[in-house]
């Protein structure tokens, strides 16, 4: 289970939470980076900035969405590497047409399968560190149907992709297929009111799913907060009232490690 972070505070308290990895979500990282919708506007600097801040704020792995690579196979390549150069575990590169779009809205394009092929080739070729995880995604399922989104998950396969993510599954029937095909691990994407079926994680794995993301969670559960919180305040003219739906002062300071601080500043600051 890795559950999505759209920064770095996010990312704290999935590692705090006791989860084994966590998930860059390109579509948070754009409504907190920009206040956009996730269409395909971050740039590769932009993303890549993002994920060394969240790898440096916890000591689990992390999952970093790069959409589309960020143009054609040769761009991909300095995509890996600059993204290995963050230190995230594994990059997740789409076949969607650029700009990209959010892989539970409607209108997605796929680039031609071969294009997406030499653009892992380019992937596989471009990392130094054999570890590092390249996570394939096809979005052909919405706008194709699920039998060439498979077909393309094979060529994927074929080119040298660790994970495998086929978007948007539309049933427990697709979901099934999906994973009984590969042999590779298969990684499932719950989006609260996207395509496909929130189905728990433990069926999930019971068919097959090595890796299960929560990219969109965190983020809608935040804003829910937020709203909640301006709306009082804005009635009320104070935040007393919703104390109790907040982390104290010490809470979030020990969260985010001032007390690690205060150990390095008795130790070198004299």
């Amino acid at each position: 289970m890795a559950p999505g972070a759209h920064d770095a505070l996010t990312a704290k308290i999935i590692e705090k939470t006791g989860f084994p990895a966590v998930y860059m979500t390109g579509y948070g990282q754009a409504a907190s980076h920009l206040g956009k919708p996730d269409v395909g506007l971050l740039t590769m600097s932009e993303m890549v900035a993002r994920a060394a801040n969240i790898v440096e704020a916890v000591n689990i792995p992390v999952i970093a969405d790069a959409d589309t690579g960020f143009g054609n196979a040769i761009n991909v390549m300095r995509t890996v590497r600059e993204y290995e150069k963050a230190g995230v575990a594994a990059i997740q590169l789409e076949d969607q047409v650029a700009p990209k779009k959010c892989g539970h809205m409607i209108g997605r394009q796929v680039v031609p399968q071969v294009e997406m092929v030499g653009k892992l080739k380019a992937a596989v070729d471009a990392r130094s560190d054999a570890d590092l995880v390249i996570i394939a995604r096809t979005d052909a399922r919405t706008v194709h149907g699920i039998e060439e989104a498979i077909e393309r998950a094979k060529a994927y396969e074929e080119a040298g992709a660790d994970v495998l993510f086929i978007e948007s599954p539309e049933s427990m029937e697709e979901m099934k297929r999906i994973t009984a095909t590969f042999s590779v691990p298969v990684l499932a994407n719950m989006v609260e009111g996207g395509r496909t079926p929130l189905v728990p994680v433990t069926e999930l794995a019971d068919i097959g799913y090595k890796i299960v993301i929560y990219p969109t969670a965190s983020t809608y559960t935040l804003t829910f907060a937020i709203n909640r919180l301006m709306e009082n305040l804005k009635q009320t003219g104070t935040t007393a009232g919703m104390l109790d739906q907040m982390v104290t002062f010490t809470e979030f300071n020990e969260l985010i490690g001032l007390p690690q601080i205060r150990e390095f500043e008795n130790i070198y600051v004299k």
